[in-house]
């Protein structure tokens, strides 16, 4: 039954474009876009040996990186083909794609038959080249992976340097082989640990690699396994993902360098380290120079949504070319949430950035929001613009509770409360408030009057002492109110047994480029967490050096919560609630039943509102308050007053010498800009007598682009004396005129 199924595919691939094969030298455009003239069935497929210069298994003997190559027959006449990457370690072990795909060689022939997900068979007709490459240690690679050192994190790079004649490569007889069908661009695609791989190969800056399309990625593996020096991911986690990727037959001869991992890792304090720093890409954003398309879910609760942020707002400082798409879902690829659109939205990013057709999709707004379960929002940037940062104040009422305000204020200057290790659950809980508040705080504002919306990176500013010298602080930001929501389980993506099945680009019997569509689960809540953040309260300085607290002293303790892009319906209430050692979010060994009592005069929430503060206020996060402009005039003012005269003191007749003298101008402008001119200094003068070198005078500033208030200003003199000028019995002097204008008062 399934060769009958696949037999149907080869015909409808043959159908679309394989007339025109042997013909094509170049692609073709249709509506813009590279059409499939090139044959599927008749790719050339092959699969490479690159000798790396790492030695990840410390066996003496330089690691090789096995690539599997598709690409279309007219490569071998003239075409000249840009290359689409997946590097991956997972290709004999998890698979890849919502279908779980490993790579398969029925045949035993040394070559692919079953390519996992739909690159090759959708972008090979296109004209592409399609690699999909075994990470050092995985597959058929040879050393052992490292979880992101150095050997991990450029194995794509080696195979880049092989494409560009930089390094070589043979088949499995040894006889060498050159990539002379490569057009000099790649770009790299995969999600979680593929994506994470091309983040770190572009922040090599490697010559070659033109674009990457990060999918669910990691920034800093660092960021990945702790918290703000929070541990989220314990018991050694590393060494514990290396045993997952490796080969089974395998993983006994790579327990060396796994055990290497668990020695290293710094799990008993959570602190950044040198051996974090090699796996934290975000430190070298200055190196990347290819293009950046990110994708990433919010409700990701593996690689959290920081990763994306923190890489977007790096690229955005470097003015690096960047897209990207916010989806409402968790740890998931777009194409399981948004297929049809996202083939072709890559289909036309690679056609721009690796064929370099000009299609204008820079040209359109850069970045796609899920607001809700598919619907979808442009926007040219992100946060979205008219956004900013909003002081939202927490205070304390006595037995009124805990509410939100746009100033500090409040009946209580603080309030205490002692954690006992709760649940999500329970830290967010209404219902359970009245006997769980002594273990946590909630602030909250009254029920919205219009919609408030957030975007981007929330920051939590807690002023606290603490009963014990280190503990960890968590903060949530919860919606309260009715909402349909993408579930967080399954990571928002379910796929029914009936699911209906469908096909990109070409197909031959073992590859059909088909799968299944997915659907999204939803889910009916009356409270929603929005965002989360943690962090160490002894990393609340630095996170290489803990510096444990003086009990009972005031600290401040400031951290980012997971970006955000979330709309507060009206009738909601917005809350904020601030907890300790919340069992569900890192390791909280020893530090439970922390008393916490946070300064509520200066203790306040840094919000990402879109309009910023008067959007706050319009919409009740306040209450009743209304905004009441305070502020005054400050009349126009041009103001120059000048030091103590200047005197150069005695000039000697009949000797060569320079004389020098100062004074100083202060000056006042409130105007948009200001210069200060002194008049032609001419000569010194002693009665019908002139010095015969002219007086020389010197500003140490002259121009303004804005107001000043008391500024000094340097003023001095020079007077050249020559041993052959007459000088005159008497003193000589000149009187000098100096100006203070604006053009814009």
């Amino acid at each position: 039954m399934r060769r009958v199924g696949l037999a149907a595919a080869v015909v409808a691939a043959t159908l679309v474009g394989a007339p025109s094969a042997m013909a094509q030298t170049a692609p073709v455009l249709e509506g813009g876009k590279t059409s499939p003239v090139f044959g599927y069935a008749d790719a050339i497929r092959e699969r490479v040996f690159i000798e790396s210069p790492y030695d990840s298994d410390k066996n003496g003997v330089k690691d090789i990186i096995a690539i599997d190559i598709k690409r279309p027959k007219a490569t071998s006449t003239g075409l000249k083909a840009p290359v689409i990457m997946d590097p991956s370690p997972y290709y004999s072990t998890l698979g890849r794609g919502n279908e779980s795909q490993l790579k398969r060689d029925y045949d035993g022939d040394g070559l692919l038959d079953l390519w996992p997900l739909f690159y090759d068979n959708y972008f090979v007709p296109r004209g592409y080249a399609v690699i999909l490459m075994d990470m050092i240690g995985t597959n058929n690679s040879t050393g052992c992976p490292t979880v992101h050192d150095e050997s991990d994190n450029l194995s794509a790079k080696v195979v880049i340097d092989w494409l560009n004649g930089r390094t070589k490569g043979v088949d499995k007889a040894g006889n060498e082989v050159k990539a002379d069908w490569h057009n000099g661009k790649t770009g790299l695609i995969g999600k979680s640990y593929d994506g994470t791989l091309a983040n770190a190969v572009a922040a090599s800056g490697v010559e070659g690699l033109t674009t990457i399309v990060p999918i669910s990625a990691i920034a800093s593996y660092y960021d990945y396994t702790r918290t703000n020096g929070v541990v989220q991911r314990g018991n050694h986690y590393l060494q514990s993902l290396a045993s997952t990727v490796t080969n089974p037959d395998r993983r006994d001869y790579c327990k060396p360098v796994r055990d290497e991992l668990d020695r290293n890792d710094g799990d008993a304090t959570g602190d950044y380290s040198d051996f974090w720093a090699v796996r934290d890409y975000l430190k070298d954003l200055d190196k990347v120079k290819a293009s950046v398309f990110i994708t990433h879910g919010v409700q990701d609760e593996n690689v959290r949504a920081d990763h994306f942020s923190k890489w977007w707002y790096g690229l955005k400082e470097r003015g690096v070319t960047r897209k990207l798409w916010i989806l409402r879902q968790g740890h998931v690829d777009p194409f399981d949430g948004r297929r049809a659109v996202w083939v072709d939205t890559i289909h036309r990013w690679f056609d721009h950035e690796l064929y370099g057709i000009q299609n204008g999709i820079t040209s359109e707004p850069a970045v796609d929001i899920e607001v809700s379960k598919d619907v979808w929002e442009s926007h040219t940037d992100w946060p979205i613009p008219g956004t900013k940062m909003t002081d939202v104040f927490l205070q304390s009422n006595g037995a009124a509770g805990q509410t939100l305000g746009a100033f500090s204020g409040g009946a209580d200057a603080t309030t205490t409360f002692r954690d006992n290790n709760l649940s999500e659950n329970n830290y967010l809980s209404l219902t359970s408030n009245a006997t769980q508040q002594g273990q946590k705080r909630m602030f909250l504002s009254p029920p919205l009057k219009k919609p408030l919306r957030l975007s981007g990176t929330a920051i939590i500013d807690l002023q606290a002492s603490l009963s014990k010298t280190q503990s960890n602080l968590t903060a949530f930001i919860v919606d309260y109110g009715p909402s349909t929501q993408t579930t967080r389980s399954g990571d928002g993506v379910s796929t029914p047994a009936d699911a209906v099945v469908n096909c990109w680009g070409g197909s031959v019997p073992d590859d059909t480029g088909c799968f299944k569509e997915t659907t999204k689960p939803q889910q009916t809540v009356t409270q929603w967490r929005v965002t989360k953040g943690m962090m160490d309260s002894s990393n609340r300085n630095s996170l290489r050096i803990a510096e444990p607290v003086t009990i009972g002293g005031s600290y401040t303790f400031s951290w980012p919560m997971l970006p955000e892009d979330f709309t507060f319906a009206a009738g909601h209430r917005v809350g904020i609630v601030i907890g300790a050692n919340h069992s569900g979010y890192g390791s909280v060994n020893g530090m439970t039943q922390t008393d916490v009592t946070i300064d509520t005069k200066r203790s306040k929430v840094q919000l990402p509102i879109v309009g910023g503060y008067s959007a706050a206020v319009q919409a009740g996060l306040f209450g009743e308050a209304v905004e009441a402009p305070v502020g005054g005039t400050v009349p126009a003012t041009l103001s120059l007053a000048l030091g103590a005269p200047a005197s150069f003191g005695a000039f000697t007749p009949g000797v060569d010498q320079e004389y020098t003298a100062k004074t100083d101008a202060t000056v006042i402008s409130t105007a948009g800009d200001a210069t200060l001119t002194v008049s032609d200094p001419g000569h010194l003068a002693n009665g019908a007598f002139t010095l015969p070198e002219p007086l020389q005078v010197a500003l140490s500033k002259s121009t303004w682009n804005g107001p000043t208030s008391n500024e000094k200003v340097d003023v001095n003199f020079k007077q050249l004396v020559k041993k052959t000028d007459p000088l005159r019995t008497g003193s000589y002097s000149k009187t000098l005129t100096f100006t203070l204008s604006t053009t814009t008062p």
